[in-house]
């Protein structure tokens, strides 16, 4: 049996909230939502492989039906006027919260997980279901928060798009043929503390049952280097360095009869199959990611901060998720 999270599943209204240094993501998920964009406006959004990607779409792979940004708000406000105007956003509010009573849910479009506790707090009491930006979270108090608002029956979502890039699932279908698996590796740009989470969720589908035991960070700020140890015998090691964007998304899965590699690529595809996916959240309440999963992904990435801090002492897992 599904409840609809929102009154009207045909005419779902959404806020895109909040834009940090480095992540343009109010511009494109607003666009392949909203189904139209302004061209020239977008191709000065700072980002160019936005427009790079929207650009090669043909017009009916834009657009999400029955769903439409209609308000926005960022952090810097000639931010929320640009937006608007590339993805043709109606409505600029001056503070997030005055989106409450004039949307039907909200995105949280940063990946600063930690800030995302109380940038979504005034929405998750207003009984508003979100969609939050990856990672969640990247501290233990936080994800605590987010548990009781979870028991408290509290809608939210928060996933990363890799885990519906189509270059990974085409991977799963094909691990019968390495055998048992042995090691997983990703590669990954930037920080652990915001691309972690797409190393992460990269490999996590690849993993056999099981649990993650613990996580070492032996790296640094700048060159990230976690171990993942895992119950059916597979270590997860992925990297996470500040430079590192032509490896972006490379990913290889090693067996005992064989390896199998594959890369990220198309990020339309990925970024358009996790809005829908927000949106069948909306229409059936059904959430398409357990939370225990997200729990224990963030617990992961929070592992790996405290062992980098700590020099790359081992974090068992268990002491975050109890």
């Amino acid at each position: 049996m599904t409840t609809p999270l929102v009154s009207d599943p045909n005419h779902i209204r959404l806020a895109m909230l909040g834009m940090v240094e480095g992540n343009g993501h109010p511009f494109s998920w607003s666009a392949i939502i909203n189904g139209s964009y302004d061209k020239q406006v977008m191709a000065d959004c700072g980002y160019p492989v936005i427009p790079q990607y929207l650009d090669a779409q043909p017009p009916e792979n834009l657009g999400i039906a029955g769903m439409k940004v209609t308000h926005v708000w960022c952090d810097q406000p000639q931010d929320a006027e640009k937006v608007a105007a590339a993805a043709h956003i109606p409505n600029v509010v001056s503070r997030p919260e005055d989106v409450i009573g004039q949307v039907d849910a909200v995105v949280i479009a940063t990946d600063d997980g930690h800030t995302h506790m109380q940038r979504v707090r005034p929405f998750i009491e207003a009984g508003l279901p979100a969609f939050i930006d990856k990672p969640l979270t990247d501290n233990r108090a936080d994800l605590q928060q987010f548990d009781v608002w979870h028991r408290a029956a509290r809608p939210f979502l928060s996933t990363s798009c890799m885990h519906y890039a189509r270059e990974f699932a085409d991977l799963r279908s094909k691990l019968d043929q390495i055998g048992d698996m042995r090691a997983i590796t990703v590669m990954m740009c930037k920080s652990w503390e915001r691309y972690g989470i797409h190393a992460l969720e990269a490999a996590w589908t690849l993993l056999p049952p099981g649990e993650c035991l613990w996580v070492t960070n032996t790296g640094d700020e700048q060159a990230n280097v976690v171990h993942v140890r895992h119950s059916a015998g597979v270590d997860l090691v992925m990297f996470a360095t500040h430079d590192l964007f032509g490896s972006f998304g490379q990913v290889q899965a090693a067996g005992v009869k064989g390896l199998l590699a594959t890369r990220f690529a198309d990020t339309f595809f990925a970024f358009k199959e996790q809005l829908k996916a927000f949106a069948a959240f909306l229409r059936t309440g059904q959430s398409p990611v357990a939370w225990d999963q997200t729990r224990r992904q963030m617990a992961v990435i929070i592992a790996g901060l405290e062992s980098r801090r700590r020099g790359g002492e081992r974090i068992e897992l268990r002491e975050i998720l109890t």
